[in-house]
């Protein structure tokens, strides 16, 4: 996934690979960037999460195409009808 111009997915494996070759980081800085990438993975992933992947409903798609039928009768309710009942 591409978001503003950086591929994600390349971007966290690259930041991984750098990670595991640096020798002079300490084990807890090691273990909170560790935390933050999987964090970050799990947000990625749901920025793809829609309705036809999930259960979520098609009206909380982001920018969603809104269908709207036309059926051809004009606006409004019904015709009142006036009745005249014989005095």
């Amino acid at each position: 996934m591409t978001i503003e111009n950086i591929e994600i997915e390349e971007t966290i494996k690259r930041v991984r690979e750098l990670l595991s070759e640096e020798k002079d980081i300490s084990p807890a800085l090691k273990a909170a960037i560790e935390v933050m990438m999987v964090a970050l993975t799990l947000v990625y992933k749901r920025l793809g999460i829609n309705s036809t992947n999930s259960s979520k409903p098609p009206s909380q798609d982001p920018n969603r195409k809104k269908i709207k039928k036309v059926s051809g009768k004009k606006a409004g309710g019904q015709k009142r009808i006036k009745e005249v009942y014989p005095s």
